[in-house]
């Protein structure tokens, strides 16, 4: 018997891939037209030939989204072990509605539907993700394109999907050996180079190479899938950063300037340079033991490592020179634009540093998957276990150098040039030299000698569930042609330390770096400074200086480890509709998931900044969490899907930390009450809820091509922020309060309730949008065009929820502001030829404006306000289909071919933060599959 359980599972059998388009509207308008009066001609047949190459990729990623249940996007691999970006998150990055976040010019962090990363979840093969970052969100690039067979993205929810998101769900999967007919054996090598070219040590070229194994056994009843993926990537990067705050300055604290003026208090220009590495193994044996018993076993490791040293120029222009006042800030001819915003003048009395900031992150992420599908009779069980686990270990050292303060103050006192720039980089012009790293001294400057953390995190999740599929009883046998019934359990655990300290000069006090550490210099020409050196700075740190970081020295530092634990119960029931309503086809699902989720924290209390001892904090709760998706086959290859679900994600695991610095005010407030007050975490913050509606028409050719118009609401019940929480009780608290006698020689009492400065569920809002999107090959329109398509998308969203964001003030104000990872407007466009072998394909991608999320200095999370950006990439490429090369393919590629920057502003873009380049990136290479 064919259950239409059993149709569905054929169906999301067919690798994928949807790499959609970019940028405007009007164009998927026009795609929309022509196929649609396309259609309204006589059926024409199309070719069943075997397509390979784009177009494979892109008809498989069209019969997923065709076949689904509910609202999806897919990529799919063109071949194996080739998927149509250099990384799965440029690819995502395409889809309609979903827009990427540049982190050291790759794409790396994904938002779905205007919503920040943290209201998405990432899978594996259907399985939840750990994460080496502080919270959930998945950074991409530490999954090689070239060992997953295609991604997809479930916008509208079922019961049956474990591990959800509010906005998304992202699940990346590898090959399956049983859908091959024969053994197959893939090879890709690539060489790549960035335009920045080479400096300090590091060097401007990478490779990239990977390796692929597919076999049957057995007369087809084993398979066995290896893979192999190794890239090194340069880090190369030109900077220039203001400080934060941008403030209106008072009457004579900045001379020269006048009161009232908009002024950043310190100016930095950088070359990053260094490398990124990254192996990655996968592993899956598929085993069909007999036709009830199906099993597959899936194994994937990573090992990524990334270092790299912010070679820095960095001047204080806060009055702040290390001359205690005896020679004050200097501006003259300062230039003010009608925003009143300060944009240059002549800086004297400055006391630049050169600094040597160095960052060394190692990655690693172990998963492991077991599958059984079993078949009694009508009934198909399913059984998986499942476990992952993250871990981070990172260094951040730095290096402070000066001039020698000695002789006269011009010797050493320098003059600047400024001249700020909106879409460009600022300059900082001196008029010292600093090429000379025998003049320059590790020193206690301004911002010390030297400063150095060592952040950790690690990640575990085990999970286990069962589910079964069955025809529906015959109560219900008119509605609903199956059910589904399942369980599943899971526990997570996370944690973070963070020792840090003071990195002190050594007994030999003030010296210039040796020789056998400095790398040569680095040109900072495009800042206007010249060059500077580079330097070993672990070398250095070791040679001349001490540093024993440490999690205990200061409390401040003992608040800044966490445990964070999460178990999760769900259940759920899901009833699968195959059927006509009216004559018109009907499928899709109704369904219910119950979450239970018990959440706690252990961390540490501080009482007046001393007397740490643990706390231990958390709750549970309950959702129930209905869904419903109905897709309506029309005539002419025509759907229409709706949506319907309560939907949740939940909060961010920093959100969750149970660490609180608590403490009490020393004078009586009106009452006669001393008023405690705290700030910190809450681990007993509820999730982000919603309510959702979706609505989608889709009109198909075959799995040739496809034109879709969508449309979306989301009510969020509460958005989390951190906020004041009136009326805390902080009873638990007081004992351990120092007191304080009052003049009759009693302790001053103490106010049992306060206020407490945490993550809280405040007030939600509306978020909506429309996606427009298509994909056509031309000879559909006409034989001429034959070999050429396009590929568009356009996602136009807004929302009415204001946030604040008290941590983030000095970037982004402390009034209300939009929603972290919205973009307004996100557009796609793909173009691309392939016949004969020969292929072209350019890309473009474009994002609005948006407030994204970026690490500061201390490690956490900061919000930035980003200008929109616009990013084009290249390809070309030729594959031998015959002849003695066959199997041979070679690739030319070009990423970011427009050399886009990465722009941040405080408010206004006339108050620039940070410029940001990382050049170009050129790749050629070739793949061999036999």
């Amino acid at each position: 018997m064919s259950t239409s359980a059993e149709k569905r599972k054929q169906a999301l059998a067919v690798q994928r891939e949807i790499f959609k388009i970019n940028p405007v509207a009007v164009g998927c308008s026009l795609l929309m037209l022509a196929t649609g009066a396309f259609a309204q001609q006589s059926p024409a047949k199309l070719d069943t030939v075997q397509v390979t190459g784009i177009r494979k990729g892109i008809e498989d990623a069209i019969s997923v989204k065709k076949n689904s249940d509910s609202i999806v996007e897919s990529i799919s691999s063109e071949d194996i072990g080739k998927l149509p970006d250099n990384s799965i998150a440029e690819s995502l990055a395409r889809l309609p509605g979903l827009s990427a976040q540049r982190v050291a010019g790759r794409a790396q962090v994904i938002s779905v539907r205007g919503l920040s990363p943290d209201f998405a979840t990432s899978l594996l093969n259907g399985r939840e993700l750990v994460s080496t970052g502080d919270n959930r969100s998945v950074e991409f690039d530490q999954y090689p394109s070239e060992l997953l067979s295609g991604v997809t993205v479930y916008k509208t929810p079922d019961a049956g999907l474990i591990g959800q998101g509010l906005s998304g769900t992202l699940d990346m999967q590898t090959v399956r050996p049983l859908n091959f007919g024969s053994r197959v054996v893939a090879l890709n090598a690539r060489g790549q180079r960035n335009s920045l070219g080479t400096a300090g040590n590091a060097k401007a070229t990478g490779n990239r190479f990977s390796a692929s194994y597919i076999d049957q056994y057995a007369d087809r009843t084993v398979g066995l899938v290896l893979g192999y993926s190794h890239q090194e990537t340069p880090i190369q990067e030109n900077q220039v950063g203001l400080y934060e705050p941008w403030e209106a300055v008072g009457n004579g604290w900045r001379p020269g300037v006048a009161a009232g003026t908009f002024y950043s208090n310190g100016i930095k220009a950088l070359r990053r340079t260094g490398f990124t590495k990254r192996d990655a193994l996968m592993a899956t044996l598929e085993v069909r033991a007999s036709k009830a018993w199906t099993s597959v076993l899936d194994v994937f490791h990573t090992t990524a490592k990334q270092e790299d040293t912010a070679n820095q120029f960095e001047v204080n222009l806060g009055d702040y020179n290390g001359t205690n006042g005896a020679y004050r800030i200097d501006i003259s001819n300062a230039q003010v634009n009608g925003n009143g915003t300060f944009t240059g003048g002549s800086a004297a009395n400055l006391f630049p540093l050169v600094r040597g900031m160095y960052n060394k992150r190692e990655d690693k992420i172990d998963a492991a998957g077991w599958n059984n599908k079993f078949s009694f009779g009508d009934v198909k069980v399913t059984a998986d276990v499942s476990y992952s686990k993250a871990k981070r270990d990172e260094l951040n050292l730095e290096n402070n150098t000066q001039l020698a303060p000695v002789g006269a103050t011009s010797a050493w006192l320098d003059t600047l040039k400024l001249n700020y720039a909106t879409g460009g980089f600022s300059t900082l012009a001196p008029t010292l030299s600093y090429a000379d790293p025998t003049k320059l001294l590790l020193r206690g400057t301004i911002y010390g000698s030297g400063y150095g953390k060592v952040p950790s995190v690690e990640d575990e999740l085990k999970s286990f569930k069962l589910a079964a599929t069955m025809p529906a009883p015959s109560l219900l046998s008119g509605i609903f042609s199956d059910v589904e019934v399942g369980l599943n359990y899971a526990d997570r655990s996370k944690k973070k330390r963070q020792p840090e300290g003071n990195i002190n000069l050594g007994k030999q006090g003030e010296t210039a770096i040796g020789s056998e550490f400095q790398y040569g210099l680095v040109d900072l020409g495009f800042a206007g400074i010249g060059n500077i050196p580079a330097w070993n700075v672990p070398g250095a740190v070791a040679k001349y200086m001490t540093f024993e970081p440490s999690s205990t020295a200061a409390n401040y530092l003992i608040a800044k480890s966490w445990d964070v634990n999460e178990k999760i119960t769900t259940g759920f029931l899901k009833g699968f509709i195959d059927s006509k309503w009216g004559g018109v086809d009907v499928r899709g699902n109704v369904g219910l998931q119950l979450q239970r989720v018990d959440q706690s924290s252990d961390a540490i209390r501080l009482t007046g900044g001393e007397n740490p001892k643990p706390v231990h904090d958390g709750k549970t709760y309950t959702d129930a969490l209905p869904s419903m998706n109905l897709a309506f086959g029309l005539s002419n290859d025509q759907t229409v899907r709706v949506g319907l679900a309560k939907q949740v994600a939940r909060p961010r695991v920093d959100q969750l930390r149970s660490a609180i610095e608590f403490g009490v005010g020393d004078t009586v407030n009106s009452q006669g009450f001393r008023e405690p007050g705290a700030s910190g975490g809450n681990a007993k913050v509820d999730p982000w809820r919603a309510v959702a509606f979706d609505l989608s028409y889709e009109k198909y050719f075959g799995n040739k091509a496809y034109v879709a118009a969508a449309y979306f609401y989301k009510d969020l019940k509460s958005y989390i922020y951190t906020q004041k929480i009136s009326n805390y009780d902080f009873s638990a608290y007081l004992p351990d309060v120092k007191p304080i006698l009052g003049p009759d020689g009693k302790p001053l009492p103490i106010q049992p309730t306060g206020t407490y400065t945490a993550p809280e569920n405040g007030k939600g809002g509306r978020l909506s949008g429309v996606e427009l999107s298509a994909s056509l090959p031309l000879s559909l329109l006409t034989p001429a065009l034959s070999g050429f398509g396009i590929q568009a998308s356009a996602s136009f969203t807004s929302s009415g929820i204001k946030i604040r964001d008290p941590e983030s003030a000095s970037s982004v104000g402390s009034g209300d502001i939009t929603l972290p990872g919205l973009s307004k407007r996100v557009t796609n466009l793909t173009a691309y030829y392939e016949k004969d072998g020969f292929e072209f394909r350019i890309s473009n991608r474009r994002r609005s404006d948006f407030i994204g999320e970026i690490g500061n200095f201390n490690g956490a999370r900061t919000l930035r306000y980003v200008v929109g950006e616009n990013i084009t990439d290249a390809q070309i490429g030729y594959s031998f289909n015959d002849g003695a090369f066959k199997g041979l393919g070679l690739t030319l590629q070009v990423n970011n071919l427009g050399d886009a920057a990465y722009q941040t502003y405080a408010g206004t873009k006339d108050r620039p933060l940070e410029y940001i380049k990382w050049g170009r990136s050129w790749l050629v290479g070739a793949s061999y599959k036999f």
